[in-house]
């Protein structure tokens, strides 16, 4: 055990548990599977954090463990869900206008494949370049521009590609 390591990996989950949580919001839509996610992710990290070169490739592999488990869990739970067609529509003239687009944006998002979703959250909430997606997602360049593209057509089928310059915005 590296003393200087636990302590790079230490101050890591300090200065980025937050974001790293907001992140698991994205993936998951719930904040407390997004804390169960985070846990469990850094919880994985732990145990390689002795391999990796830097801080910059801790939180890399750090978001990339947050996807990867983020898809095993789905894939292992039924949602119980039925899809329908079309959301219902929200207009509203309330100050409160804003909180509604990012729950539409929210149940949109959740309605997106797994590594669909995971792309859009990187590219446009956590503002990544698409070759740092890449590498997190651990696909090609293409696959990623593809996913970002398949999945602003979904969200522009309702209606929501507006929110998601609101969301970035706010």
């Amino acid at each position: 055990m590296d003393p200087g390591r636990d302590r790079e990996f230490a101050d890591f989950v300090d200065g980025r548990f937050t974001a790293l949580q907001r992140f698991g919001y994205l993936l998951t839509g719930e904040w407390h599977l997004a804390e169960d996610l985070v846990q469990t992710s850094l919880t994985k990290v732990w145990f390689h954090r002795n391999s990796l070169r830097s801080a910059n490739a801790l939180e890399s592999y750090t978001r990339t463990v947050m996807v990867n488990t983020s898809t095993q869990w789905w894939r292992r739970k039924w949602k119980g869900e039925t899809p329908t067609e079309h959301l219902p529509e929200t207009e509203t003239q309330s100050e409160y206008g804003v909180v509604d687009d990012r729950d539409l944006l929210l149940r949109a998002l959740a309605t997106l494949p797994r590594r669909t979703r995971a792309t859009l959250v990187l590219r446009y909430f956590e503002d990544l370049p698409e070759a740092d997606i890449a590498d997190i997602m651990g696909c090609s360049l293409g696959t990623v521009k593809s996913n970002v593209s398949r999945g602003l057509a979904k969200l522009r089928e309702h209606h929501l590609v507006a929110a998601v310059s609101v969301q970035k915005e706010a």
